[in-house]
């Protein structure tokens, strides 16, 4: 069964993410704001939601149509083919978002939906009532400028959730925030990777993850995996799959470290749950102390005055690492929201590249040896 797929993901990593499609055999990949779609059957169902590290959830586009009335809307939504994923005794919930359209009232588009769903479920299976006591098939809609699409959610809790970071310090990077900054920065099999503000691990623990080719959802399951339309032999067979490929012999190794000696404990838990233990070394130290191996990847998230310090404490952070990032040693990137970062650093960046963490605007600034550029 050939189904179009939809994953949404941060603004910024749309190409990186659709790279991350083309490679695992995604087809008829398409990149807008925020999404990019595919198509594939069940195998490809069950291998983004493995493997995509940058993806925040996967969905079956079921459709879109254009409806500037909830007329319109009741009948889109009655003509798309819910019975081949919801059964007779699932659960289907719907929510959504609605932007510069004429139908701007969530709640309502939310029961018009609803409404159309059990009007064509009902037909199908005989009823005019739902229990809804099986399996959760999420439905969730977009309407952006009196388009509407509308999804399943495959994934449950965001692909974000890899299933290790149970304990997180304050104000933690997003797993796939970090999973897309990695790839920015060419991680290899052979890379040696620091993070001198390492705080709970996620840097550290993603590269070591990319770098081995450890599946990102390797820990965790997934919404679909309790639908009765997915053959469950196509879940084991990733997962299998997803073993083979992992990286053994790769030479990786990861160093962190972080001022706050408690939350090193916390990574290095966070490392083990990761199955990546012998590949992070941690250390508590201050920035000043830091000193990275020659030819070292260099990937940090420091902190900054919207998040755990004020802007002079942060800025003051930022003129320390230019002191300490030395030029040509090893390649540096660094994510701050500060548009003056340059500044305080002491040098321009060789590339920047615009990321959004949460709502939050920031800059991916790199400094690149010329070797590597």
């Amino acid at each position: 069964m050939k189904m179009t797929f939809a994953a949404p993901c941060l603004f910024g990593l749309e190409s990186i993410l659709a790279g991350e499609v083309r490679r695992m055999g995604g087809e008829d990949v398409t990149v807008t704001d925020g999404r990019v779609t595919f198509t594939g059957d069940w195998t490809m169902l069950a291998r983004a939601n493995l493997t995509l590290r940058t993806a925040e959830r996967v969905q079956i586009l079921l459709g879109e149509f254009e409806a500037r009335t909830f007329t319109e809307l009741f009948d889109g939504v009655k003509k798309l083919p819910l019975e081949a994923f919801i059964g007779r005794q699932d659960a289907f919930p719907v929510k959504g978002h609605s932007v510069h359209s004429a139908l701007y009232s969530i709640p309502d588009c939310q029961k018009i939906i609803k409404k159309a769903a059990v009007d064509r479920l009902g037909e199908v299976y005989g009823v005019s009532w739902f229990e809804e006591t099986g399996p959760v098939h999420q439905l969730q809609f977009t309407i952006l400028r009196d388009r509407v699409s509308l999804m399943l959610d495959t994934s449950g809790p965001g692909l974000h959730k890899r299933g290790y970071r149970r304990n997180a310090g304050g104000a933690p990077i997003k797993e796939t925030l970090a999973a897309g900054m990695i790839d920015l920065a060419f991680v290899k099999p052979d890379t040696v990777f620091c993070d001198p503000f390492c705080g709970s691990g996620t840097l550290v623990i993603e590269a070591a993850m990319k770098a081995l080719n450890v599946p990102a959802g390797l820990h965790r399951t997934f919404a679909a995996q309790k639908w009765d339309c997915v053959p469950a032999e196509v879940w084991r067979q990733e997962r299998t799959r997803g073993l083979d490929l992992i990286r053994r012999d790769a030479t990786f190794t990861a160093y962190g470290s972080d001022l706050d000696g408690n939350i090193l404990e916390v990574a290095l838990d966070n490392a083990r749950k990761a199955g990546v233990p012998r590949r992070v070394h941690l250390r508590q130290a201050d920035i000043d102390q830091f000193q990275p191996p020659e030819g070292a990847v260099v990937v940090t998230n420091p902190p900054y005055g919207e998040r755990l310090l004020d802007q002079q404490q942060a800025r003051e952070i930022l003129t320390r690492m230019g002191k300490v990032f030395q030029p040509g040693k090893a390649a540096y990137h660094v994510i701050s929201p500060d548009q003056e970062l340059e500044r305080w650093f002491g040098r321009r960046a060789d590339k920047r590249r615009k990321l959004y963490n949460g709502m939050l605007r920031c800059q991916l600034y790199s400094w690149i040896p010329p070797r590597r550029r």
